[in-house]
């Protein structure tokens, strides 16, 4: 195998790593924009969190990491339902503007408590399963690589299951069609508000927890992480969750080449590589990869 070969496979292997927590992340930003119609720009702070209550639960009071990551998801998840319950609720009939604003400076409120909690330094976690690489051929694969991409399939697949054989999940998919008819035939439409917040808090913590010992925890993390999904669920068109996935993957393969392919100095700039994807597919299809049209 070539060593051009070998390095296109390593970059891919580490962008479906970045990407599949791009695509967990898009999918918290779907959740509540179906849900709501507004973005909810804390969402970057519930993977910040996901990391640091991760740390919290395994590094500093010895926790099992199979107890600590599930942990740390649950603790974002009660997180995103209160927000929900003392922000949005109270003024859920104002403008999408307004509440979009108010997602803003919650995210502003959640980066100033985590740091007057955790510090601002950055935060140790172990990987899953130590760091020796698997060899596949002439391929090294980092085993906390493969955690998160087996990780969020399982997810993903609940999250589907979710929607597709569950009342509830039902009851989702009724009040991203069409609130006030879900209104009228019984569902609660305020629960399920609150539901979307919580799953998206529970998606933003375990991307957190799952990403944690790659990039250690801080609790500024989530700014970057946040706008990358977003971006991915802009690219694959906001409000289709297979979209979402579809756009984290493409963005974070794309990031990765784009990084490891750029002249020699320019491999800092792997950030701007995924802004300029987004703007180039935007300026081609608005709607994204996956989104339709509205008249």
């Amino acid at each position: 195998m070539s060593l051009s070969l070998v390095n296109l496979l390593q970059y891919l292997v580490s962008g479906l790593t970045l990407g599949s927590i791009y695509a967990m992340i898009a999918l918290g930003f779907t959740i509540i924009y179906n849900a709501t119609g507004i973005v909810n720009f804390a969402q970057g702070e519930f993977v910040a969190l996901g990391a640091l209550f991760a740390i919290f639960f395994a590094e500093n009071h010895g926790v099992m990491l199979p107890l600590a990551v599930p942990a740390a998801a649950v603790a974002v998840l009660i997180v995103g339902s209160f927000l929900e319950v003392v922000a949005i609720r109270p003024v859920r009939n104002a403008s999408v503007i307004t509440l979009i604003i108010i997602t803003i400076g919650l995210s502003i409120l959640l980066r100033g408590l985590a740091m007057l909690v955790w510090g601002p330094d950055a935060l140790f976690m172990r990987s899953f399963s130590g760091d020796e690489p698997v060899a596949l051929g002439q391929v090294r694969i980092q085993p906390q690589h493969l955690w998160i991409v087996g990780i969020v399939l399982a997810t993903m697949g609940a999250l589907w299951l979710l929607g597709e054989r569950t009342q509830v999940g039902k009851a989702m998919r009724a009040c991203e069609m069409n609130r006030q008819a879900a209104q009228l035939v019984g569902i609660p439409v305020s629960r399920m508000v609150n539901l979307s917040f919580a799953l998206s808090g529970m998606l933003g913590g375990l991307a957190g927890a799952l990403v944690a010992p790659l990039v250690m925890g801080q609790y500024n993390m989530g700014t970057m992480l946040g706008l990358k999904g977003f971006c991915a669920a802009i690219l694959g068109g906001m409000g289709n969750p297979l979209g979402a996935v579809l756009g984290g993957l493409l963005l974070g393969s794309l990031e990765s080449l784009g990084a490891g392919f750029a002249p020699p100095g320019w491999s800092g700039y792997k950030d701007a590589f995924a802004f300029a994807v987004l703007l180039v597919v935007l300026l081609v299809k608005p709607t994204g990869l996956l989104g339709r049209g509205r008249r």
